[in-house]
């Protein structure tokens, strides 16, 4: 579905990405695990086009996106709930809710997923009415997630859900992270809570200082002496 080759990015003279390569299939649940500043927002924000690669290639559906504006890349279905959130906190939930299907105009459709995204978040039902700044981060993350939904993804980039929350709304989110993957949509995700996403995660990628430095199932790298150390804060002397 996804296909990454050898993409390099810079953020003004520094290299922030180093031949990144990567795929994710349908259907998948895929997570980029690192450090911060290892390059995994840099990556999501490259194939979603918010950011211009220096070289490299991405495809979506065997079709040639590197080059596209971002607007362009999510009538395509590859949708980007990002880092921060990113709701108008002007504007009510409702409102937000109803900006995630601009590219749409099938009107039962959008009610059907509106419906469902409405299932998924009790809380955010509760709250159509009210201005979106007025959430708390939990259900603001909730909204976001939401509103990415309402785009009807084929593929949905999210770049650190559970960052800033509390412990109980950690486990909503992966909830819910789990729902949309098994209701059809291929999840790619950019996760500080390596042990969680690699959980929900069917396979993984670990970037080092811009550059894969481990990929492979995502069970098999929550077994690895080197990432259980690295990431999950597991030390030799915790394991006897």
């Amino acid at each position: 579905m996804l296909v990454v080759k050898d993409l390099v990015v810079n953020y003004g003279a520094v290299r922030a990405l180093h031949g990144v390569s990567l795929e994710v299939k349908q259907g998948e649940v895929v997570t980029l695990i690192g450090c911060n500043g290892a390059g995994k927002s840099t990556t999501l924000r490259s194939v979603s086009g918010l950011i211009r690669s220096v070289s490299g290639s991405i495809e979506f559906m065997g079709k040639p996106i590197t080059r596209m504006a971002p607007h362009e890349v999510v009538h395509l279905g590859l949708v980007h709930c990002p880092e921060g959130r990113g709701i108008f906190a002007n504007m009510t939930v409702a409102e937000n809710l109803e900006l995630g299907a601009f590219t749409r105009s099938d009107t039962a459709g959008i009610a059907k997923d509106r419906e469902w995204a409405l299932s998924l978040f009790p809380r955010i039902r509760e709250r159509l009415g009210q201005n979106a700044g007025t959430l708390s981060g939990g259900e603001q993350q909730m909204l976001a997630i939401a509103r990415a939904l309402l785009t009807r993804p084929k593929l949905l980039l999210m770049d650190e859900p559970s960052l800033g929350l509390a412990p109980q709304i950690v486990q909503v989110i992966f909830k819910i992270i789990r729902d949309i993957n098994a209701a059809g949509t291929t999840i790619l995700l950019v996760e500080q809570n390596a042990h969680m996403a690699l959980k929900v995660a069917h396979r993984a990628y670990v970037l080092e200082v811009g550059r894969i430095a481990m990929e492979g199932k995502a069970s098999d790298l929550a077994a690895s002496d080197e990432v259980r150390k690295a990431y999950l804060g597991v030390h030799e002397t915790a394991a006897h």
